[in-house]
């Protein structure tokens, strides 16, 4: 006898509260944290997700916005909620959602790379196409106008080209590119402060497509965007950074490699601040506002240097005996998760974004309480962070290993 539909949706429903879970808290009135309600949140919330079919998998990476939230399952499908009044869901119509919803509309590609900026979302395909949705009104869709769209529509630009990331920042976009001549990056939108890195002249507004020059010959790993900031992680741990100064720093109009000793893992970006985890330790650099670790006495720098465009690189305190193993960044705040499954938070607490049960600010990393623990030898735990709005994905390392 067949199951039936309804039992095979409950117990689809009861294996994936076990093997995946995901939380979320901050800013929620436009329903970016997923839950439903159009409300703030200032503790942990679990999200019930639409049942996942084996063919979409469970989700595998997140990427937050401004108030919109694009999700990837291992199966290349991808569900969106959170502010669509600029088409950045990438849904027919363009209002809110505050319950993740599929984009139709990419249903016959396998999509392997995504992400959110303010009021813009990009997704890459297996082929290396690149489709984008949302405001465009900066050029940062990348479709030689200034139109903004509803759905997903692939960028022509890169049709004879092999995308393998996007990123997209408040009003701009990076795309990296492989190639058998070796990688490109490439940046179109508003270059204001410098964040699209293809010109030292002060550049408003690009809608095509242009190379970034200054890291031609460097392998790069990942790039990155937020704010009017940018970034990209060389494949051996080299950091290059453009666009808006860290604290006091000048604005770079073209990449800046950071001199340090160290290598490099991951970075995140925010407004004002970077993340770069290295050898389990975090250092920040720049933040003047919220993000900034402001007790002078907690903060490590590690070289002060004369040049206005050089940051400088600090490291986080109050996390001594323990290995941070994820980081995340958003406008104004931070999180980092330990390798023992702790998740920490500090920075702008304005909407509840720290999950602390208050609005507080922190100038040091807090434990977030989740009324239990996480088993290091059984979950993998990774946390993202929109401009307010913080989410954190649990995956059974037996459910990520069968998907």
């Amino acid at each position: 006898m067949k199951e039936s539909e309804e039992s095979r949706v409950a117990k689809h429903d009861d294996e994936g509260s076990s093997e995946q879970q995901i939380w979320s808290w901050g800013a929620g009135t436009d329903g970016q944290l997923g839950t439903g309600r159009l409300q703030d949140e200032h503790l942990p919330q679990l999200l019930r997700l639409p049942s996942l079919s084996p063919a979409a998998g469970s989700i595998c990476s997140l990427a937050c916005g401004g108030a919109h939230v694009l999700a990837l399952t291992s199966g290349g499908k991808v569900l969106t909620w959170g502010r669509g009044t600029s088409g950045q869901l990438g849904h027919p119509d363009t209002v809110n959602s505050p319950n993740p919803k599929f984009v139709m509309s990419l249903n016959n590609l396998f999509i392997t790379h995504v992400s959110a900026g303010w009021n813009h979302s990009g997704f890459v395909s297996d082929a290396g196409d690149l489709f984008t949705c949302g405001d465009g009104s900066f050029g940062q869709l990348g479709h030689a106008d200034f139109q903004s769209h509803c759905y997903p529509v692939k960028v022509p630009f890169f049709v004879d080209k092999n995308v393998e990331q996007i990123a997209c920042g408040m009003r701009h976009s990076l795309v990296l590119v492989k190639g058998v001549s070796g990688d490109e990056v490439y940046g179109f939108g508003s270059g204001k402060r410098g964040q699209l890195g293809i010109s030292e002249d002060k550049i408003k507004l690009v809608n095509i497509p242009q190379q970034i020059h200054g890291i031609d010959s460097v392998k790069i790993s990942s790039i990155a965007a937020n704010g009017d900031q940018s970034a990209a992680l060389s494949a051996d741990g080299h950091l290059y950074t453009w666009g808006r100064g860290f604290g006091d720093i000048l604005s770079a109009h073209s990449p800046q490699h950071l001199s340090t000793s160290f290598l490099f893992t991951k970075v995140a970006v925010g407004w004002n601040h970077s993340l770069v985890l290295t050898g389990g330790e975090v250092f920040m650099l720049g933040g003047n506002h919220h993000g900034v670790l402001s007790n002078p006495e907690k903060i490590t720098p590690i070289k002060h240097l004369a040049d206005p465009r050089e940051v400088v690189l600090e490291k986080v305190p109050d996390l001594e005996g323990s290995r941070i193993v994820h980081i995340a960044a958003g406008a104004e705040h931070s999180a980092i998760v330990t390798e023992d499954g702790v998740i920490k938070t500090w920075g702008w607490g304005e909407h509840g974004q720290l999950g602390l049960g208050n609005t507080d600010d922190q100038t040091s990393p807090q434990e977030v309480s989740f009324g239990h623990k996480f088993r290091k030898e059984a979950d993998t735990i990774e946390i993202y962070c929109g401009s307010g709005f913080t989410i954190v994905v649990r995956t059974s390392r037996r459910c990520s290993q069968t998907d």
